[in-house]
Parts: C-alpha cells; structure tokens; sequence
C-alpha cells in the first residue's frame, strides 16, 4: 500500500563500500619479486570490475587516518556485491589489507514532489488509497517515473579525481523529528535543499544511496569533483539549509583521490596513482 505520508523512492545500483588500511611493514617486508606479482593481481581484478552495463568499481586513495583505501563497488544486486567483495577477499594482496569500516546502500532517488503529485492526481480522477484501481494506477505512474529517470539511477561513477564520501541520517530526537514532520513539510524543506545542489551543477557530481534497514545510517552521499574546494563550500552552504540545520546529521566524511587500476602497483610501490 502506498501510503501518503510516505515519499516513494526509486532505487539503481547496489552499492558497496569498502574501506582498508594497507599493513605497509608486512608488505615491505614481502621480496620485491613477490610484491610485483600480487600487485600485478590485483590491479587486473580491479581493472576487471570495470563491466559497464553491470557495474564498475572505483578505487581511491584515502587522506588521513581513518584508511588508506577506498573501493566502491556499484552492481546490480546484492548478489554482485558479494561477488565483488569475495574477489577482493581472495586476492594475493588481502592479507595486507585491514578492513576499517564499511557500507552497504543501494542507490536511490527520493521524490516528495511527485509523490504528491501523484496522490493528487489519482484522487481527482476519484480513485482512493488503498483501493485494488488506485495502486495499481499508483505503479504504473511509478514505472514511468522509473524510465524517466533511469539514467539517474543507473549511472556510471565519474571520472573525477576527488572523492567524498559521508553518511548520514535525519535527526529523530523529542524536540525535532523529521518524521513526524507532515509531508508537505517535508516535501517544501527538501526542494530547497535540492536548489542548493543544483547551484553546483557541473562542477560536483553526487550519488546519493538509502542504507535504511542495510547499515547504521540512514543514507550515503558519494562527491566527485575535480576541485575537491567545492565540496567544502557545498556542504557549508547546505548547513544554512533548514532541512540540515534542524534535521541533518552527519557521520564520518572520508576523503580522497580517485586513481585508474593500473595505477594500483605505482601506489603500493610508494607513489600517487593516477587517474588516467
């Protein structure tokens, strides 16, 4: 049943994060010959996840402390993501690398505005929520929503050498919940949040994905940019945001550079990929 107080959702690629500290010592310690091979592996099973119409893999280098690298996994299904990550788990390189945390998400495109619309609509043609006519009506809008707005859903990560990622939720304390917000409210609150990212159109690209019932946070916002600047100024603009000051919360923000696959031997040899 499509309830009114709920903004439908359509949902793309199942997403896979994985992050990993490298074990350098160990590694180091390996002969240079055995270094060579196992690099030489991995970069080829990386370079091997790039399968277009069924998904990619983008591999990034991470700033600071909280890992060294990052791989983000789009595919088609859960199923896929298991592939992936047991690919990874199975290379001569896994033993030196330390899983620091990860996230499971599927991509996903909210919409308040036409949900409403949608309600509207079906209500003046007579039809009433929870009728066989009117949910049957419902997804069929729905599935035109759908091939309307495939490619949003099922794009391919940008070539760009700067990513952020961060979770996050919508705040649910007694004072302010977003949920017990009416829809109308919500619906107003999120298309002026959109605004602002719409100011940065060209120069960031922003895949957002729901992890609500798949990890601790609600959602998963992935940032490529070619000047990593415009993230900083971004997501400051959107703290002014009334959807954010009242209701956004943030995790953890891990930043750093999107590299090509054959570059991967370059980088556990000691030096910056590449993004080629």
């Amino acid at each position: 049943m499509h309830d009114p107080r709920v903004p439908e959702t359509l949902e793309g690629w199942s997403v896979l994060h994985q992050m990993f500290r490298v074990r350098w010592r160990e590694w180091e310690a390996l002969g240079e010959s055995d270094r060579d091979r196992r690099a030489r592996e991995a970069a080829e099973v990386l370079a091997g996840m790039q399968q277009g119409a069924e998904g990619s893999t983008v591999p990034v280098t991470m700033l600071g402390h909280k890992g060294d690298l990052l791989l983000i996994h789009f595919r088609k299904d859960f199923e896929a993501l298991q592939a992936a990550q047991l690919a990874v788990a199975r290379l001569g390189l896994a033993p030196f690398l330390e899983a620091t945390t990860s996230f499971v998400s599927i991509v996903e495109l909210g919409l308040y505005e036409m949900t409403g619309r949608i309600h509207q609509r079906l209500a003046g043609q007579g039809l009433e929520p929870g009728t066989e006519e009117f949910e049957a009506a419902f997804d069929a809008e729905m599935k035109e929503q759908e091939k309307r707005v495939s490619g949003r859903l099922w794009l391919e990560p940008p070539a760009r050498r700067h990513v952020c990622f961060y979770p996050m939720n919508k705040h649910r304390g007694e004072a302010k919940n977003w949920y017990a917000e009416p829809f109308a409210e919500r619906g107003r609150m999120m298309l002026e949040h959109g605004k602002i990212g719409r100011h940065y159109a060209g120069r960031v690209n922003q895949i957002i994905s729901g992890a609500i019932g798949f990890d601790d946070w609600e959602w998963g916002v992935d940032l490529f940019a070619d000047d990593p600047v415009v993230f900083k100024k971004l997501i400051y603009e959107m703290r002014f945001d009334e959807a954010s000051v009242w209701y956004g919360e943030f995790g953890p923000f891990y930043t750093g550079l999107q590299f090509s696959p054959s570059e991967l031997p370059k980088y556990l040899a000691g030096a910056v990929p590449a993004l080629q």
